[in-house]
Formats: structure tokens, sequence, C-alpha cells
């Protein structure tokens, strides 16, 4: 199995493909409006990796958020659409692992997958079960 290698995320990526979003963030109980929004909104996404400390920003017209984040830490952030979630960020066969646990009662936990293959970043989403995929390509 190949090593890990944090800096094949680093730069600028832009995102070119979206499978099942809308319907994954139906299951994350994310609001009509935020829902709305997010199918035509063409964000972007900026990765610096500083040893074990990441950085990623998501810039779109709708609003910028960064998360920053130790590999192994949970810690807590707001969501794009303004959810208070506890997320922990694990290495796992390759791919960057965030395990995203709810705050409230009516949110749902997530889990993302982002991975590098060739010149591509892809983000696996799931949430209760529902599946989505986001392709980004290099900026």
């Amino acid at each position: 199995m190949a090593t890990f290698d944090a800096q094949q995320f680093v730069g600028k990526w832009q995102l070119s493909e979206s499978e099942n979003f809308d319907a994954y963030l139906k299951a994350a109980n994310v609001g009509f409006v935020a829902r709305t929004a997010a199918k035509t909104i063409k964000s972007s996404l900026e990765f610096i990796v500083d040893g074990n400390h990441w950085k990623i920003i998501s810039t779109s017209t709708f609003k910028t958020q960064t998360l920053e984040f130790d590999i192994g830490k949970e810690f807590e952030h707001e969501t794009i659409d303004g959810r208070k979630m506890k997320s922990t960020f694990s290495i796992d066969n390759n791919k960057l692992v965030q395990e995203e646990k709810h705050t409230k009662s009516d949110d749902k936990d997530s889990r993302l997958e982002r991975y590098v293959d060739s010149d591509k970043l892809i983000i696996d989403l799931e949430c209760d079960g529902i599946k989505a995929k986001r392709v980004y390509t290099r900026a």
C-alpha cells in the first residue's frame, strides 16, 4: 500500500462534477433554500497542509468557509448552511476521512472521504445511507 502523501491535496481545486448531492443534503437536513443554492454554485477548494495541521478553504459566491484542524483531534465547526457540528479527520486507506457528528438532535452525522485520483480530487459523501460524489479538477 502506498504511503499517504498529504501534499497531493495541496493547491486549488474547482468543482467539475456532482452526483446525487441534493439527496445527500436532504438526508443531512440541509434546508430547501441552501439545497437550491448548492445545486447552482460552482465552488472551489484550497488545501494548505503543514505537517499534521490542515486548512481547507471552500469558496463560492454563496459563502467562504475555512476548516482548520489537526489530524485525529475533534473540533467544533459550522457547516456552510449554518449547522453546528463536531468533526474528526483521519487518514484511512490513502484517503482523508472526515467523521462529522451532529450536536443538535435534528441534525445527522455524515462521513466524507477525500482522495486524489490522478488529476482529480474526489469527495465521497454519505449521510443516513444516502451517498453522493463531488469531483474537482486542479484550478
